[in-house]
């Protein structure tokens, strides 16, 4: 199962091919969705694209951990961490194909 990688560049391009915008106006579009994205998220926000899923940052705690080499215990420090639930809906449409 070789999946492969999108980028901005792809983004831009199908919306081009999509909307009919000039390629210039795509990447502009492009960007600004995910400047926005990006600003809400640091913004603490919860950002919620109906039909695909939700971003959201969340405060980990200070947790004990250790060092695999080691052995010796290691403090991880409290930290934010970005995390994705995809919708049921996306689910669905990703495992449509899982037989195959």
């Amino acid at each position: 199962m070789a999946g492969r990688t999108i980028t901005r560049a792809d983004l831009t391009e199908a919306v081009y091919q999509e909307v009919g915008l000039s390629r210039n106006e795509s990447a502009d579009l492009v960007e600004m969705v995910l400047e926005e994205v990006a600003k809400s998220l640091v913004e603490g926000d919860t950002v919620k694209l109906a039909s695909f899923g939700t971003f959201m940052v969340r405060q980990k705690g200070l947790r004990k951990g250790r060092n695999p080499k080691t052995g010796e215990e290691v403090p991880i420090l409290p930290r934010k961490v970005l995390s994705f639930r995809a919708s049921h809906i996306l689910k669905a449409h990703i495992n449509q194909g899982a037989g195959d």
